[in-house]
């Protein structure tokens, strides 16, 4: 019995010291564990352009050589994913003398931010590049013209204008 009673520490001593300053240390990295993991949880990554690069698939679908112009009135503005992965873009349908096809202006981060904004019923000139997307035609625009405004989209090259310095 005098052996056990010597092994417990007695309150203030150094043992007593150092086992309390040891739980609190480990409390506090499991704190610092804890609160970490959840931070991480949370997090889905880097999301950049949402897709809109220039390294992406839909970017290298644009080409110089199909470059061409359309006269039309919009009949309808709406947001579209074009590819698996994407963040929302906005696309109008032109209604020309010849067709009703598919504009698809940029993402939508980027074009619900411009100044001039395109809605159903304008008359507007579209500059772009005709593609075949999901099987079907569609332009990828470079520069739109509503009134005296021009939306600048694209380069002559097809460098997105959202691309910034990431050319």
């Amino acid at each position: 019995m005098l052996a056990l009673y010597n092994s417990v520490s007695t309150p203030g001593s150094k043992e007593a010291v150092m086992r309390t300053k040891r739980i609190i240390g480990l409390a506090v990295a499991v704190a610092l564990i804890l609160t970490s993991s959840l931070a991480f949880a949370g997090w889905k990554g880097y999301r950049g352009s949402g897709g809109w690069g220039m390294g992406s698939q839909y970017q290298r679908m644009y080409s110089p050589a199909t470059a061409e112009t359309l006269t039309g009135t919009v009949e309808s503005v709406d947001k579209t994913t074009p590819m698996k992965g994407m963040s929302y873009g906005i696309h109008i349908m032109l209604k020309t003398d010849k067709e009703s096809i598919p504009v698809h202006l940029g993402p939508g981060w980027y074009i619900e931010r411009l100044d001039t904004k395109i809605e159903k019923g304008d008359s507007v000139e579209v500059k772009g590049s005709r593609v075949t997307f999901a099987g079907k035609p569609a332009i990828i625009a470079s520069e739109v013209k509503k009134g005296d405004s021009t939306l600048v989209l694209r380069d002559n090259a097809g460098i997105p204008a959202w691309s910034g310095w990431r050319r």
